[in-house]
């Protein structure tokens, strides 16, 4: 198991590289097939998962791709499943486990995360096709009266079993406590949450017995919320994210790998960037694992229409170098011009 876990760890932590998040559900598949005017069907979200995993050369700036359920049976225009694609493309093929969010009884706005007690049955069925990594997704949401004490309790302990269990499988755990952006908090607030969800995440983590060193954390910056009067700069984000990362997670932890969480796509790569050139010594490999702000210029490019895949495809390939060069802090605004 163990040599297994070590493995993956050495594929999906190299310099230069981030984790592609292809892992949309049908209802968010079909949302982001809404905004270019396009149905949502089972061969539509197929033409849009083949336009991505299919775009050549992406293995120089991705090491893995999270999937659905769904991709996972379906397959490229050549006829190759999108696992085996991956693979062969020198790419880990990794799987979304978690089930959805459920509302948390007598809290309002609040959820927590399904899908604990059918995990393992599910991961013996998803191993037929080879994924090696797994993800696990919790939400925070700020208010005056959230995220509340439970909500970070419940979610903490969540994390750290299905992690456990992912291990037991062979499977390296991807842990990802999303603290939301929206809203109209102060990035001071956004700090001392995104602290106290880190804080409790990694002591259940501890608790739960799980080997950190095989265990990737893929969290969100700390950001101003998306309506705040005043957001806070990169130079600020860059900062407040180092910090709290730097007070709450282990340096066990190979490889930190950031969601975009409704950035745009060039907000998220520029706070990536403004991360390597603090000067601050990271203990972590520090990467990315965007979905929305790596697909959202190949989706526009693309139209639906097979005579724009090619533009759709350049347009991914773009977004994917130019996050490979902030992951070595070597991005300048100037390049999204290029």
């Amino acid at each position: 198991m163990t040599n297994q876990l070590k493995q993956t760890i050495k594929d999906m932590v190299v310099v230069g590289k981030g984790i592609l998040a292809a892992d949309e559900s049908a209802k968010t598949a079909a949302k982001r097939l809404a905004s270019i005017n396009v149905e949502s069907t089972e061969e539509t979200r197929r033409q849009y998962r083949n336009l991505i995993l299919n775009a050549p050369g992406m293995e120089q700036y991705i090491c893995g791709v999270i999937l659905f359920e769904e991709t996972l049976h379906q397959k490229s225009d050549d006829g190759i499943l999108f696992p085996q694609l991956l693979e062969k493309n020198g790419i880990v093929p990794g799987i979304k486990v978690d089930d959805g969010l459920a509302d948390l009884e007598g809290h309002p706005n609040e959820q927590y995360t399904k899908g604990i007690e059918t995990l393992s049955k599910r991961l013996e069925k998803y191993k037929k096709s080879r994924p090696r990594f797994a993800k696990w997704r919790a939400v925070y949401s700020i208010s005056e009266n959230t995220p509340s004490e439970l909500l970070i309790k419940r979610n903490a302990e969540g994390l750290a079993k299905y992690a456990k269990v992912c291990q037991q499988h062979s499977l390296v755990p991807i842990v990802e406590p999303e603290v939301l952006i929206d809203g109209i908090h102060s990035i001071e607030t956004c700090y001392k949450v995104t602290g106290k969800v880190q804080k409790a995440v990694f002591e259940a983590l501890k608790r739960e017995g799980v080997m950190l060193e095989y265990t990737i954390l893929k969290p969100s910056m700390v950001i101003s919320g998306k309506q705040a009067a005043n957001r806070a700069n990169a130079g600020e984000v860059a900062k407040r994210t180092v910090k709290c990362l730097k007070s709450n997670v282990s340096a066990e932890v190979p490889s930190i790998n950031f969601l975009s969480g409704g950035q745009t796509p060039q907000e998220a790569t520029a706070h990536l960037n403004r991360m390597h050139i603090l000067g601050e010594e990271l203990p972590w490999y520090v990467s990315f694992s965007y979905g929305r702000a790596l697909q959202d210029p190949a989706l526009k490019a693309w139209h639906g229409k097979p005579e724009n895949v090619e533009a759709g495809q350049k347009a991914f390939l773009k977004r994917a170098r130019l996050n490979s060069l902030a992951t070595k802090g070597l991005y300048s605004e100037e390049m999204e011009n290029e």
